[in-house]
C-alpha cells in the first residue's frame, strides 16, 4: 500500500510541477517543514527549477515578492501546514495590491485530520480570503489519467490567473497523507507540457478612439499623471503622447518616467513641492486629467486633485482593478498604456503657454530646492544618494519618510535607473527581504530604509548571507518613526514618544556582525559619500547607518518648503501667471 501511495504522490505532483515550469514558473522559495516534503523534494529534483531556502516564512514571502517584482513573472512559494502559511499573509496582501504574480503553495493535513485536534492543523481553506485572485483546495494525490490531467490543468490555470491583468497572487492548498516521501527515481521531467495560456493586449474599438479623439482635440489644459505599476514598454509612448498634446506629465518616482533614454521634456519632477503653494494651484488647474498606473505617493498631488472635482478624469488601466482613490474618475479605460497612447497619434504636436508655465514652475522649484537645502539632514542624504547611483542601478525605497524624500529629490536624468517600493499596502514590513529578492536579478542594488523598517525585517539578512547576495543598505536612523513627527500627533508631547516616536536605541553594528555584513556609521555630511564609495568596492551586504535627528529633520523640511513657497509666490506676484491660457 505504501508503494502505491508513493507512486500516486510522485506522479501527481510531478505532473503539477512539470506544467508549472512549462508555463514559466522556474523559481521557488521554500520555507522548510515536514508536511510540504513531497513538493519540496520534487522542486529540488527538477533540473530547471532554482530553489531558495528561507526558514522565516514572513521573510521568505517578501523575498519571493521581490523576485517576482524584479522580473515581472510568477515565483512560487512553498511552506508546511499550520501557522507557517499565515506568516505569508503580509506579503500576499502586498502582492495583491501592488499586482505582483505569486504562486502560493501551502501543504495541509488530509481531510480526515482537519478540525479534530491534529497537530499543526488549522483551517487553511481560503486562508487568504479576498487577497488572492484565486484559491483552490487540491484533491488528494491520485495517478489516474483524469487526475493527472486535473493536476496539470490546475497548474496552468493558476499560473495564468496570476499573470493576467491585474496580476496578483493565487493559492494552492495541498492535502497530503503520510508517508510523505516521493520516489525520485521514478521521475523524469520533460519539456513537454500540454497546456499553454496566451494573453493578448486589449485594443480600443475604432468608435471609442474617435469619441475620445474628439474630446482630446478640445482639451487645452490637459494633465497626465503617472503612478506606480506602469509597464516599462509604455514609457516612451506616454512621453510621445504628452508631447503630441502639449500636456505636462506628473511622474511618480516609481513610474519609470523620471530616468532613462526616453524624452523627458514634459516630465514634472518637483510637483510635490510646488503643489503645496496655494498661490500656484489655480494657475495650474487642468481642464482634463489622464491617469496611468496607481495613485502617486504625493499627498500634495492628492489634495490638488480633490479640488479638481468638476473636470473629466480618464483612468487608463490594462486590468479591471479600480484605481480611483479620489473618486474623481469619469472614464475608466481598460487598455494597455502603450496601445492607448499609440491610438491617438494623429494630430500634429502642439505646445502652448499651459505647457510652458508648468515647465517654468517645475524648473524654478528645483532650483530653489537645491538653493535652500543647505543643512545636513535626511533629505540632503537622499539627494546625495540619488546623485551617486550609477548607470543601471536599482534602488528599493522603504515607505514612510524615505519614499517621500525620494519623491522630492529624485530629478529627471538620462541614466537607466529603476526605483522600486512596496506601494500596494504601503507597509514597512518585509522591506529588507523584498529588496534582497530583487537583488537576485538587479546589480548594483541599493536599499534606502528607516531604522524601524530595518528592525522589522532584520531576519531577511540571513538569506543574503546564505546566497551571497549583493546590496548596499542605507539606514536612516532617527531613532524612531520619523513620519509621525509631521502629523498632528506630534503636538501631544505627553505620550508622543511612547506611542508614536517609539525610540529603540539599537546599535545596528551588532546586527551587521551577526549576519556577516559590512558596516559603516555616518554622523556627518563629509562621511557619507566616502561611505557609499567604500561600499561600492565590496561585494556582499554593506550597511551604511546614517545618524539623524527627527526634530531637526522636520524643522529643515518645513523651512525648505516655506522658502520655496515664499520665493515662488514672490515670482508669481512679479510676473502674474495667466490662469486663462487662451
Amino acid at each position: 500500500m505504501n508503494e502505491e501511495h508513493q507512486e500516486r504522490l510522485t506522479h501527481y505532483l510531478a505532473a503539477f510541477i512539470e506544467e508549472m515550469v512549462g508555463n514559466g514558473v522556474d523559481e521557488v522559495v521554500i520555507s522548510p517543514g515536514s508536511r510540504s516534503t513531497p513538493l519540496a523534494l520534487l522542486f529540488a529534483h527538477h533540473p530547471k527549477v532554482k530553489t531558495y531556502i528561507n526558514v522565516d516564512e514572513r521573510s521568505a514571502a517578501f523575498f519571493a515578492l521581490g523576485m517576482a517584482k524584479a522580473q515581472n513573472k510568477p515565483v512560487a512559494l512553498l511552506c508546511s501546514s499550520g501557522t507557517a502559511g499565515a506568516n505569508y499573509y503580509p506579503a500576499i496582501i502586498e502582492a495583491r495590491y501592488s499586482r505582483i504574480p505569486l504562486i502560493v503553495l501551502t501543504a495541509d493535513r488530509p481531510h480526515e485530520l482537519r478540525e479534530v485536534g491534529a497537530p499543526q492543523a488549522i483551517d487553511q481553506i481560503d486562508l487568504y480570503g479576498k487577497h488572492v485572485k484565486w484559491s483552490t483546495d487540491m484533491a488528494l494525490p491520485e495517478m489516474t489519467p483524469s487526475m493527472l490531467r486535473y493536476a496539470r490543468s490546475s497548474a496552468a490555470r493558476g499560473v495564468s490567473i496570476s499573470k493576467v491583468h491585474p496580476q496578483g497572487p493565487v493559492h494552492f492548498n495541498f492535502p497530503f497523507r503520510e508517508p510523505l516521501i516521493p520516489d525520485l527515481n521514478k521521475v523524469e521531467f520533460s519539456d513537454v507540457h500540454g497546456k499553454k495560456v496566451h494573453h493578448g493586449d486589449v485594443h480600443l474599438s475604432p468608435e471609442l478612439v474617435e469619441e475620445l479623439q474628439q474630446k482630446l482635440s478640445g482639451c487645452e489644459r490637459g494633465l497626465i499623471i503617472c503612478g506606480p505599476g506602469i509597464n516599462q514598454d509604455a514609457v516612451s509612448s506616454i512621453a510621445e503622447f504628452a508631447k503630441r498634446y502639449g500636456m505636462p506629465i506628473v511622474a511618480d518616482p516609481l513610474s519609470f518616467l523620471r530616468s532613462g533614454e526616453h524624452d523627458k521634456e514634459h516630465v514634472m519632477d518637483a510637483y510635490d513641492t510646488f503643489l503645496r503653494i496655494d498661490e500656484l494651484k489655480e494657475a495650474l488647474r487642468p481642464d482634463a486629467v489622464i491617469r496611468f498606473g496607481a495613485m502617486p505617493v504625493s499627498k500634495a498631488l492628492m489634495l490638488f486633485l480633490k479640488d479638481c472635482d468638476d473636470i473629466p478624469t480618464w483612468i487608463v488601466s490594462k486590468g479591471e482593478d479600480w484605481q480611483d482613490p479620489t473618486a474623481r474618475g469619469t472614464d475608466y479605460i481598460h487598455c494597455s498604456e502603450r496601445l492607448f497612447c499609440e491610438s491617438f497619434m494623429g494630430l500634429p504636436s502642439r505646445e502652448g503657454s499651459w505647457m510652458r508655465k508648468w515647465k517654468d514652475v517645475n524648473i524654478g522649484t528645483k532650483e530653489l530646492l537645491l538653493q535652500g537645502h543647505r543643512e545636513w539632514d535626511e533629505g540632503q542624504a537622499v539627494h546625495q544618494l540619488l546623485q551617486h547611483l550609477p548607470e543601471k542601478a536599482a534602488l528599493f525605497v522603504s515607505n514612510s519618510m524615505p519614499i517621500r524624500d525620494v519623491d522630492t529629490f529624485f530629478f529627471t536624468n538620462d541614466l537607466s535607473q529603476s526605483i522600486y517600493a512596496n506601494r500596494g499596502a504601503n507597509g514597512i514590513d518585509g522591506v529588507v527581504s523584498t529588496a534582497l529578492g530583487m537583488s537576485v536579478k538587479h546589480d548594483p542594488m541599493y536599499l534606502l530604509i528607516g531604522d524601524l523598517a530595518f528592525f522589522h525585517d532584520l531576519n531577511g539578512l540571513l538569506t543574503a548571507r546564505k546566497y551571497q547576495l549583493n546590496m548596499t543598505i542605507i539606514v536612516m536612523n532617527n531613532n524612531g518613526g520619523g513620519i509621525f513627527s509631521y502629523l498632528p500627533q506630534a503636538k501631544e508631547p505627553d505620550h508622543f514618544e511612547d506611542l508614536f516616536g517609539t525610540p529603540m536605541d539599537l546599535e545596528f553594528a551588532h546586527a551587521a556582525k551577526l549576519y556577516g555584513a559590512g558596516f559603516i556609521q555616518v554622523t556627518a555630511e563629509e562621511e557619507f559619500l566616502p561611505a557609499l564609495e567604500e561600499a561600492d568596492q565590496r561585494r556582499g551586504i554593506n550597511i551604511i547607518e546614517v545618524m539623524t535627528n527627527r526634530e531637526i529633520n522636520v524643522a529643515n523640511h518645513r523651512k525648505l518648503w516655506n522658502f520655496v513657497s515664499r520665493e515662488m509666490t514672490t515670482r508669481e506676484n512679479g510676473d502674474q501667471f495667466d490662469s486663462s491660457y487662451q
